[in-house]
C-alpha cells in the first residue's frame, strides 16, 4: 500500500477564518479522499501557526493575554473542520508542548551543524507576513507580499542560507517535479539564481515565542518555529530518523502561492542542513479574490466559509471552490456563481438525475430492479462511456487538475441524462415492463458509480445516495465495478433542492443572522 502525508499549511492567528482557508483545506481533504480510495494510506494535517509580533499586538489590543488570543483564534480553525467535513488525522498548535520541543531540538540540530550564529539585522520587515525583505525586494515602498514594511535593527541569530544556493539548485534540477505549478518553480529558481542572503531567524524586541535554547532573551522566528510543525506532527524529534519514516518520504505540502518560497526554498534548505530528506513536492494554489481584489480584513471583502455552510451546506461550498478556481490560478468568489453552479449542477443535472430514477424505480417497481441478462448497444456504449470517464478522472487528480475532475463527472452525469431522456422507461410499464426495469438498473448502477466518483468533493451527499441505493459500498475506485445482481431502494429524499434566487439579499441576511 502506498503511503502519503498530506498538509495544509498552518493558518495564522490573527484573524478568523476567511473562503481561502476553507479552499486549502478543502483541497487537502479531496485529495486525501481520493487517494484513500485508490488503496493508499493517508496521513492528512492540518493547525494553527500561533507565535510572532503581529499576535502579540493583536491579543495586546484585544485586551488579552497572547495565549487566550491565540486559544480564541485557533478553536475558531478547529471549529470550521467538522463544518466543512474535514477528514484530518491530526491538528497543531503552535503552542503545544509537543511543538516547543520539536523547535527547540531542531535549533540545536542546525547549530550543531555549524549553520546558526549570532549578528544584527538591519533591514525591512514585514509584520503582516513576519518576513524580512532587503531593500531591492521592496515593490512600491512595501514588501513583495504587499505588507506595510519598517525599518528594524536588532540583533538576532541568522542561518547560513547562503550556504546552500548550489546545493538547491542541484536539488530543483534532480526533482523538476518538487514545484507545482511550473510558473511558481521557475519563480523558485528564479529567487534563488539571483544569490541567496543568509536568513534572520530569531527576534528580540519581542516575547511571544519559543525561547532560543541556551539564549531566552530571543524568540525562534516565526517562519522556522511554523515549518518544523510538519516534523512535530510526523513524532519528531522521538522519530528522529524521518528519512526512514513510511510517511515522511512521501510528503506533500499545499500552500497559497504566497508562501511558496518559504516552503520551497527555506524549508529545503533547513532540512538539507539537518539531513532530513525534503519533501516529495509543495503544490500552490492560487488566490480567491472577492470583486476582483484579493481579500483581506482591512477592505473588508472577506468571505466567510461558515456563512456559505449555512446557506448551502458544506458539499455545495467544498464543490463550487474546486470546480470553479483552475488550481494554480486565481478566482472570483461571487454569490451568484455560486447559486448558479449550484442549481445547473448539483440541484440540476446530478440531484434531479437522482431524484427521477429513484423515485420511479420506488414507484414503478416497488423499490426493486434486477440486472439485465442482456444489454443493447445503446446500453453498452452508456455503460462504458461512464467507466471511461471514471478512468480518465484518476489521472486528472494526481495531476491536482481538480476543476477539469468535476468537468469529466459533469459529463458523466449528462451522459446518464440523455441517456434517461432518449429511453423514456415512463413510457414503457405498460408495453415493456422488462426493458423498462433493465434500463432502470442500468441508471442505477451508473449513478452508483458517479457518486463514487463525487465523494471527495460531496462526501456527505455521497454517502446519503449510496445510503438510498441500499447497496454495501466500500470507498474504493474500481471503474469497472458492478453493484448486486438486485437492488432494494426505499427513503428517496431530494440531494440538493433548488435554490430561489429571486431575493440574493435575503439569503445574505439569513446567513449573516
Amino acid at each position: 500500500m502506498s503511503r502519503l502525508y498530506i498538509t495544509t499549511p498552518i493558518y495564522y492567528v490573527n484573524a478568523k477564518p476567511h473562503i481561502g482557508h476553507a479552499y486549502t483545506t478543502v483541497v487537502c481533504d479531496v485529495f486525501a479522499r481520493f487517494n484513500r480510495m485508490l488503496g493508499a494510506d493517508v496521513k492528512f494535517t492540518t493547525g494553527t501557526d500561533e507565535h510572532g509580533k503581529k499576535v502579540e499586538q493583536s491579543a495586546v489590543k484585544a485586551g488579552i493575554s497572547p495565549q487566550e488570543f491565540a486559544d480564541n483564534i485557533s478553536k475558531l480553525f478547529r471549529d470550521l473542520l467538522p463544518v466543512l467535513n474535514i477528514s484530518n488525522n491530526d491538528f497543531i498548535r503552535t503552542t503545544e508542548p509537543r511543538h516547543k520541543k520539536t523547535v527547540q531540538h531542531f535549533w540545536k540540530k542546525l547549530k550543531d551543524a555549524g549553520y546558526i550564529y549570532l549578528g544584527e539585522y538591519s533591514g525591512w520587515y514585514d509584520m503582516r507576513n513576519e518576513a524580512y525583505f532587503a531593500e531591492d525586494e521592496l515593490v512600491d515602498g512595501k514588501s513583495p507580499l504587499g505588507g506595510e514594511v519598517q525599518y528594524i535593527t536588532e540583533p538576532c541569530y541568522f542561518f547560513k542560507l547562503s550556504a546552500f544556493q548550489d546545493k538547491l539548485l542541484e536539488f530543483y534540477e534532480n526533482n523538476p517535479d518538487f514545484v507545482y505549478p511550473v510558473q511558481r518553480r521557475n519563480e523558485m529558481l528564479s529567487f534563488i539564481k539571483q544569490g541567496l542572503r543568509d536568513l534572520a531567524i530569531s527576534r528580540t524586541t519581542f516575547s511571544w515565542g519559543i525561547p532560543v535554547p541556551d539564549d531566552p532573551k530571543h524568540v525562534v522566528y516565526v517562519w522556522l518555529d511554523a515549518l518544523t510543525n510538519y516534523l512535530t506532527l510526523n513524532g519528531y524529534p522521538d522519530n528522529e530518523n524521518q528519512n526512514n519514516d513510511k510517511y515522511w518520504n512521501n510528503v506533500i505540502h499545499f500552500v497559497g502561492k504566497e508562501i511558496v518560497k518559504f516552503h520551497a526554498i527555506y524549508w529545503v534548505a533547513f532540512l538539507m542542513a539537518v539531513g532530513i530528506k525534503p519533501p516529495k513536492q509543495v503544490v500552490s494554489h492560487g488566490w480567491w479574490l472577492s470583486e476582483g481584489e484579493k481579500m483581506s480584513k482591512s477592505l473588508g471583502n472577506v468571505q466567510d466559509p461558515y456563512k456559505y455552510c449555512r446557506l448551502f451546506g458544506s458539499d455545495a461550498l467544498r464543490y463550487y471552490m474546486l470546480r470553479e478556481l483552475t488550481f494554480g490560478s486565481d478566482g472570483n468568489f461571487a454569490l451568484e456563481a455560486f447559486i448558479q453552479r449550484y442549481n445547473s449542477v448539483l440541484a440540476n443535472a446530478y440531484g434531479n438525475l437522482c431524484n427521477r430514477v429513484l423515485s420511479f424505480i420506488c414507484k414503478r417497481c416497488n423499490g426493486v430492479v434486477t440486472r439485465p441478462t442482456e444489454l443493447l448497444p445503446d446500453d453498452e456504449k452508456f455503460i462504458g462511456e461512464v467507466d471511461g470517464g471514471i478512468e480518465q478522472v484518476i489521472p486528472l487528480v494526481r495531476q491536482y487538475n481538480f476543476s477539469r475532475y468535476l468537468e469529466k463527472v459533469e459529463h458523466m452525469i449528462s451522459l446518464a441524462n440523455q441517456y434517461v431522456d432518449y429511453q423514456k422507461p415512463w413510457g414503457l410499464k405498460d408495453s415493456e415492463p422488462k426493458r423498462m426495469q433493465d434500463i432502470l438498473f442500468i441508471l442505477a448502477e451508473q449513478i452508483y458509480k458517479i457518486t463514487k466518483c463525487l465523494y471527495p468533493v460531496i462526501p456527505h451527499t455521497a454517502e446519503k445516495l449510496l445510503k438510498q441505493l441500499g447497496i454495501p459500498y466500500e470507498l474504493k475506485f474500481i471503474p469497472t465495478e458492478k453493484i448486486p445482481d438486485v437492488i432494494h431502494i426505499t427513503d428517496i429524499e431530494p440531494l440538493f433542492p433548488r435554490i430561489d434566487t429571486s431575493d440574493i439579499q435575503k439569503l445574505n441576511v439569513y446567513a449573516e443572522g
